[in-house]
């Protein structure tokens, strides 16, 4: 089973929605539909409502940082 993931491990988020979604420039995502990517990942086990805009952007930019290493 993996490990469960809350909102602050941003990092681990950022890695995974990388691997799900690689085609996805995260700059792109609006944060309603970064909120659903989130809360759907296998593992995610933290309250969807404890979500604010500091903790997706901190997700955007660990996803970002993860994107533009994908892309060499």
């Amino acid at each position: 089973m993996p490990r469960e993931i809350m909102w602050t491990d941003s990092e681990e988020i950022g890695i995974q929605l990388q691997e799900k979604f690689p085609e996805i420039d995260p700059l792109t995502v609006r944060f309603t539909d970064l909120l659903k990517y989130v809360t759907e990942l296998d593992g995610f086990a933290d309250d969807p409502a404890k979500s604010n805009e500091s903790r997706l952007e901190a997700i955007q930019m660990a996803w970002h940082e993860e994107f533009e290493d994908a892309k060499g």
